[in-house]
C-alpha cells in the first residue's frame, strides 16, 4: 500500500496514474501504480536497480511502443485533455512533442546546434523562418546556452562539451513547449560541475514546466525534487513530500533503502 502525504491533495495535478500496469511480453513489470504528478514542481522516482523506475518514466511518452511485445493496463491522464495517453487512439508522435525526454547520456542528432533545437518545430509543420528563430532562441535561453552558443548556431552540436550537450538536449525538449518533461538520470553521465549547472537549470525550469526525474542518487534527489516515489520491484511503495520521505519515511521498505539498509 502507497503512503502519501496529505499535501498532495492541495497540489494542482499535472497528470494522473491510475492502476498502471505494465508487461514486457509476459514479464509483469510495473504492477497497480498509481500517483500523482503535480503540476511546476520536480518529482523524483527513486529506487534500486531494476524496480521499475526508468519503465514507469517511459510509460508517460509511450516510448515502450517503440518495441514489440509491450503492453499497457491502466491510465495516464493529462489535465490538459482528460484522455488516457496510452489509448491506441493517441498519436504517440504528437504526445512525444508534448512530453519531452532528456536521457541519461547527451543524445545531440548529428546536426547543427540550430537545426538540433529547430527539428521538433519543423516536425510539428512550422516552416516560418521568424517563428522558428525566435522559438529557437528562447529554448536555447531557457536552457541557460545561449549566451554560449549564440554565435555559432550552425557549428556541429558535437563540437559541445558534454554539460552543453545535455542543456541543448533540454532546449530541444523545452523548444516545442511541453506540458512535461521526462528526465532520466539525466547527470549520471557528467562532471560534478557540469551537474550542478544541470540540477540549478531543473530548478528554475519548474517554473514554466512540469518535471519527472528518475534517479539514482538520493543526494540528488533531496536536492532538488519536491516530491518523491519509492519503487520496489516494480511496486510504487511510497510517495509524498520529498523532505518527509528522507527524513520521516512511513514504510519499513522505504526506510531500509533511503537509511542504507538495502540498495
Amino acid at each position: 500500500m502507497v503512503e502519501s502525504n496529505n499535501k498532495l491533495q492541495t497540489l494542482q495535478p499535472k497528470a494522473k496514474v491510475e492502476q498502471l500496469n505494465f508487461y514486457y511480453g509476459s514479464t509483469h513489470v510495473l504492477k497497480d501504480v498509481n500517483m500523482v504528478v503535480a503540476k511546476n514542481v520536480v518529482t523524483a522516482l527513486i529506487g534500486p536497480s531494476g524496480c521499475g523506475k526508468t519503465t514507469l518514466l517511459r510509460c508517460f511518452n509511450r516510448l515502450h511502443d517503440l518495441y514489440p511485445g509491450n503492453r499497457y493496463e491502466g491510465s495516464i491522464l493529462l489535465d490538459s485533455a482528460p484522455t488516457n495517453i496510452l489509448s491506441r487512439k493517441v498519436d504517440p508522435i504528437e504526445l512525444r512533442m508534448r512530453i519531452g525526454m532528456v536521457f541519461q547520456r547527451p543524445n545531440p542528432f548529428p546536426k547543427s546546434i540550430y537545426e538540433n533545437v529547430a527539428y521538433g518545430l519543423r516536425v510539428r509543420g512550422i516552416s516560418k523562418q521568424s517563428i522558428i528563430d525566435e522559438r529557437v532562441e528562447q529554448a536555447l535561453q531557457d536552457a541557460a546556452l545561449w549566451d554560449e552558443v549564440k554565435d555559432r548556431l550552425k557549428d556541429m552540436a558535437f563540437n559541445l562539451s558534454g554539460g552543453q550537450q545535455q542543456r541543448l538536449c533540454i532546449a530541444r525538449a523545452l523548444a516545442t513547449n511541453p506540458e512535461l518533461i521526462l528526465f532520466d538520470e539525466p547527470t549520471s553521465a557528467l562532471d560534478p560541475n557540469a551537474t550542478s549547472s544541470i540540477e540549478q537549470l531543473i530548478g528554475q525550469l519548474k517554473q514554466q514546466v512540469t518535471i519527472l526525474i528518475v534517479t539514482h542518487s538520493m543526494q540528488q534527489a533531496a536536492r532538488i525534487s519536491d516530491y518523491t516515489a519509492f519503487m520496489y520491484l516494480g511496486e510504487l511503495v511510497e510517495f509524498g513530500a520529498t523532505q518527509s520521505v528522507f527524513s520521516s519515511p512511513k514504510q519499513e521498505r522505504t526506510a531500509d533503502y533511503v537509511f542504507g539498509h538495502i540498495g
